[in-house]
């Protein structure tokens, strides 16, 4: 057995100490922990970006040491060009949708990527659906160079029966980057841009002009719809039909009209959202609509994408922190940020080993994970500051050996974009762990962001961890994150499969979250030990194969465990549209205490959370500390707290 050890390395290395470096991350013996404090001194530093090839003293070959960067993007990631036949474009997406819509636990993922152009017009619309693990982006530095006359759409799924169809599991596909004009469709689906899907599905960057429905409503069954992400976008020339979706959020987003709200609503420095309205039991019908509306979002940094510069070389664009922002951050012109070519990047596939990548951010590169499942046997490290890790067509990360995934070491600048963590079937601690030893060194002007990373523990493969996402840097951004154990597919369905206790721990301070989702864990679901935090939109469901009260308790004196535990020892909090719901399907009566747990001091705060009884038995006794209504089959709610304390 080769005993772990914590490697001193600072940042400039003579020959000799790149060499030992290398070999040492090639064995996996360099961890994230180990990153000095000089080498993190300065978030704004520049990185190592080559090394000799003499590095191969290190008894390895030197193209097994240094990865080339740049390069082929891989079978799956499709590139049209608007002066392809449209016969030929549609062709190729009908084959995709045909194979993807029905996928939802398979292995394959494709990204589709628009050249900037037109595509389709009013007379021959392009219109076509997109499945599960489909990125469908344009490759215009903004989302005006790439216009798409048609629709891009997701539809209901039927479960069993045409009388069954909603859109509660349409997950993992994504939408960015480019302009649609909405045309085509016949009958119902005419002229109506259709996005009916739940979590794990963001739309960000886009421009919709005419009217765009967040439901489908379409086949006559229920039709429900439950939790969404809006970002950096603009909507004209149309309403929003929210419809039956439950709960969503929209930020930094230009509106024109949006129909309703059913239970929590969040809008975020959103030009032209409806004003605040969320009441005690505003979800009831004809009462206040439940709007949680902030004019501005408080420190936000968009989603790295890939595009074309004018020379026709990819690029990656690397958004600017904004503080206080409202609408797109293009809206007043291009973006403010950083163009990095492809060739600052090692571009993985799935033959690449961890021992290339580890060694490829060990030299500075950059990581663009193309669409794949990658077995991931030892710890990816991501050592220097400003690394950016992108994700093409939902990459999906397992770590095999009861290994963390990844480590992010608590450098500042770094950014996670596109990636999924599913969980192994050995026990990890943790699948992704963000500054595993922490510095403790406000990042606030140059934080780590996590954006559009999705874990799983369960679903596509039965799997276990203890605490899937783990996050101790001080002023790190989480801006859509789906955190699931899962309720149905691989290893689901029983309180001894798939077994994990939390979803999601924040220690770090001054951590703001968008769009946050933690669904089905077995102890406290989300935890947030971190001081100043700032959740904007909670979603939750309760685990729902509950054997037996005493199998769920949280202490002697207390059912079950809150969906959202703040520590005992913090001090400032805000929560701003939080919502647990609960579904105990195996007929005993369950019982969880409260929803939502948390110190009782002035400076911890939350803002308009609610609870809901789904179906099944039991139910939540309280929505925060004993107060808000119970919520059970005599009063399924919504129970809402406009504000605690």
């Amino acid at each position: 057995m080769i005993r772990r050890k914590r490697f001193r390395y600072p940042r400039t290395l003579g020959r000799a100490g790149r060499a030992l470096t290398i070999a040492a991350a090639a064995l996996g013996l360099v961890t994230a922990s180990a990153l000095t404090t000089s080498a993190s001194a300065s978030a704004s530093a520049p990185r190592t970006a080559s090394v000799s090839s003499s590095a191969s003293a290190a008894h390895q070959s030197p193209a097994t040491l240094l990865p080339p960067t740049g390069g082929a993007l891989g079978p799956n990631v499709i590139v049209f060009d608007p002066t392809m036949s449209q016969a030929s474009i549609q062709s190729t997406l009908t084959t995709i949708a045909t194979q993807q819509v029905p996928n939802q636990f398979g292995t394959e993922r494709y990204a589709l990527l628009f050249k900037p152009g037109t595509y389709g017009s009013v007379a021959n619309p392009l219109v076509f659906q997109v499945g599960y693990y489909t990125s469908v982006a344009g490759l215009g530095l903004t989302p005006d160079r790439t216009v798409i006359n048609g629709s891009l759409d997701v539809y209901n799924q039927c479960l069993g029966s045409q009388t069954n169809c909603n859109a509660t599991d349409n997950f993992w596909r994504s939408v960015t980057n480019l302009t649609i004009n909405v045309a085509g469709g016949s009958g119902c689906q005419a002229n109506t841009e259709f996005w009916a899907a739940s979590q794990a599905a963001p739309l960000r960057r886009v421009v919709v002009n005419g009217n765009v429905s967040l439901m489908d409503y379409c086949d006559g069954s229920p039709d429900y719809a439950s939790g969404g992400f809006i970002a950096d976008s603009r909507f004209t020339g149309g309403t929003v039909i929210n419809g039956s979706q439950q709960q969503y959020i929209t930020r930094n987003t230009a509106l024109d009209g949006w129909t309703n709200g059913v239970w929590n609503q969040v809008f975020c420095g959103d030009p032209g959202a409806p004003a605040q309205s969320f009441a005690a039991n505003s979800g009831d019908p004809g009462g206040p609509a439940p709007y949680t509306t902030l004019a501005t979002c408080p420190v936000t940094k968009e989603a790295p994408y890939l595009y074309l510069d004018d020379s026709g070389q990819y690029q990656v664009f690397v958004p600017s922190l904004q503080k206080s922002s409202s609408g797109p951050s293009w809206a007043a012109g291009p973006t403010p940020g950083t163009s990095l070519p492809l060739s600052k990047f090692y571009v993985v596939n799935p033959a690449s080993t961890v021992m290339q990548i580890n060694t490829a951010l060990l030299l500075g590169d950059d990581l663009l994970f193309t669409p794949g499942v990658y077995n991931v046997p030892r710890t990816i490290h991501v050592l220097w500051p400003n690394t950016q890790i992108v994700g093409l067509g939902f990459p999906t990360l397992v770590p095999t050996d009861g290994n963390v995934a990844m480590d992010v070491a608590d450098t500042g600048g770094t950014t996670l974009s596109g990636l999924i963590f599913d969980a192994g079937t050995e026990k990890s601690h943790a699948l992704l762990d963000i500054a595993p030893r922490p510095f403790h060194v406000s990042h606030a002007d140059n934080p780590i962001t996590v954006d559009d990373v999705f874990f799983r523990v369960g679903g596509a493969t039965a799997g276990t961890v203890r605490d899937a996402f783990v996050d101790n840097s001080d002023g790190s951004i989480l801006d859509d994150v789906w955190i699931w154990r899962a309720d149905h597919g691989a290893g689901a369905g029983t309180w001894t499969s798939d077994q994990a206790d939390t979803g999601l721990t924040v220690n770090g301070n001054g951590v703001t979250a968008y769009g946050l989702a933690v669904e089905h864990f077995q102890k406290n679901e989300t935890v947030w030990n971190g001081q100043q935090g700032t959740v904007i939109f909670f979603q939750n469901e309760n685990p729902y194969e509950v054997p037996n009260q005493a199998s769920w308790m949280a202490s002697p004196t207390q059912n079950g465990y809150p969906a959202f535990l703040v520590g005992k020892h913090v001090k400032t909090f805000q929560g701003y549209g939080m919502g647990s719901y609960t579904f105990f399907n195996q007929g005993v009566g369950i019982q969880n205490s409260m929803a939502f747990q948390a110190p009782s001091r002035p400076g911890v705060q939350f803002h308009d959370i609610l609870t809901v009884f789904l179906t099944g038995s039991g139910g939540i006794q309280s929505v925060i500390n004993g107060k808000g209504a119970a919520v059970s089959s005599t009063f399924v709610g919504p129970s809402d707290v406009v504000s605690y304390p």
